[in-house]
């Protein structure tokens, strides 16, 4: 009878210690440590992953005002690893691929010639008076360095400069028509532009399906860069006295081939006063992202979508490699099918490069965990939601000894105490 009765208390102690357990990660889990909202302030702390290296880093001019001079190169090198390389799982990524034989085409403000972490990988860089197009070629392609952990998403993938502006980084239809088109030509695997335009519709989207028919993918934001009224070091982010159109549609990013990325940054959702986005296919990190200037071995800091698309282009570089017999439109599928859900989807590249996708959109979750994504909703939640876990798995350990025990009991004329 002693040993019959000892097992509810012993029971029960190891079910109050499993629930000890599911609730111990929630607790001793670090909450996300984003970085604070500098909105428009022309010098950003950026933070690294660990939270110990801060590096102060000038804003990248999303236009250039008549008169002012090309943006120089940055002085200022982030040492640390951004919060955009774990959110997007670059380090397990990176392990199955790295855009090895995949070009990547840039159809953008031009690429310096000599940055750091992008040498002997690109071709036609010829200059880049704006930045942005140096910028985000090394958000895609950026070869890890000693003296930064800034990297890009696919940093073995090739870099086709094309330009998609005029001489100040200003786009416009015809342009990026003719270099999504030449891009395709000169074999682009993965086509990226950084425009956002509301006109050119006809021309933007015969570009795109023209690229698709070459087995390019198209990459654009769905949205433009600018925030109304943001001092971006130029003298208005939409140029003199406009501010960016709201609501769309954007081309190319609308032709219907192409994949239309939105931003957010390091909070999980996009920043107050952000241009309207039109219906975008993915969303990835766009806000505080760290990339190199145009020349040299420092670093920028940027917002917008463009930056975005930029990431979601890398991925689409990793998938290229691993999937080498994928079609652009197999490409996007696989993007979307992989991604974190969410109101827009997230970019997760591991899931992307490993995940069998066969079965349909449901092979994501019941294939593998969902991406490190920072997510708008506090903690305090998910700890609730564990906790009551914890308490859940308790009561059915309980009950199942006490099911076992009470018949037991009873043939050796024990009854629970308080019980006649």
């Amino acid at each position: 009878m002693r040993s019959s009765t000892g097992r509810l208390p012993a029971a029960l102690a190891t079910a109050v210690a499993l629930a000890a357990t599911a609730v111990a990660p929630a607790a001793a889990a670090p909450s996300p440590s984003p970085l604070p909202d500098t909105g428009q302030s022309s010098a950003i702390g950026q933070a690294s992953a660990t939270g110990r290296d801060v590096t102060v880093l000038p804003p990248l001019p999303v236009r250039l005002g008549d008169g002012r001079p090309c943006t120089a190169p940055s002085e200022r090198t982030a040492t640390g690893t951004t919060w955009t390389a774990p959110v997007l799982g670059l380090a397990r990524a990176q392990r199955l691929a790295r855009g090895a034989g995949v070009t990547v085409a840039v159809v953008d403000s031009g690429v310096a010639p000599d940055i750091a972490g992008l040498s002997g990988r690109v071709t036609g860089a010829d200059g880049d008076c704006l930045g942005h197009g140096s910028f985000t070629a090394s958000l895609i392609a950026a070869a890890p360095r000693t003296d930064s952990g800034v990297t890009g998403v696919a940093p073995g993938a090739e870099v086709l400069a094309l330009r998609g502006t005029d001489a100040r980084g200003v786009y416009s239809a015809g342009p990026v028509a003719a270099g999504i088109r030449e891009a395709a030509d000169r074999g682009a695997d993965v086509i990226y532009t950084g425009a956002a335009l509301t006109d050119g519709r006809a021309e933007l989207a015969d570009a795109v399906t023209y690229a698709t028919g070459k087995g390019a993918l198209v990459v654009a934001p769905a949205a433009p860069d600018a925030l109304p009224g943001q001092d971006s070091g130029a003298d208005d982010a939409g140029g003199a006295g406009d501010t960016p159109p709201s609501g769309g549609p954007y081309w190319p990013a609308a032709a219907p081939e192409a994949l239309s990325v939105v931003d957010f940054g390091p909070s999980g959702t996009r920043p107050d006063g952000a241009p309207a986005a039109h219906r975008p296919d993915l969303a990835a990190p766009g806000d505080s992202v760290v990339g190199s200037g145009p020349g040299g071995k420092g670093h920028y800091i940027a917002f917008g979508s463009s930056l975005a698309a930029a990431c979601a282009a890398g991925a689409a570089a990793l998938v290229r490699e691993r999937h080498p017999g994928l079609g652009p439109g197999q490409v996007r599928a696989r993007l979307l099918r992989t991604a974190y859900p969410a109101g827009v989807p997230r970019l997760d590249p591991y899931a992307a490069l490993s995940l069998d996708t066969g079965t349909g959109p449901a092979a994501r979750s019941a294939a593998a965990p969902p991406a490190r994504i920072p997510a708008p909703a506090d903690t305090g939640s998910r700890n609730t939601a564990l906790a009551v876990s914890g308490v859940c798995l308790a009561v059915i350990v309980l009950f199942g000894a006490a099911a076992a025990v009470l018949p037991r009991g009873r043939t050796r004329h024990w009854t629970p105490p308080g019980v006649g």
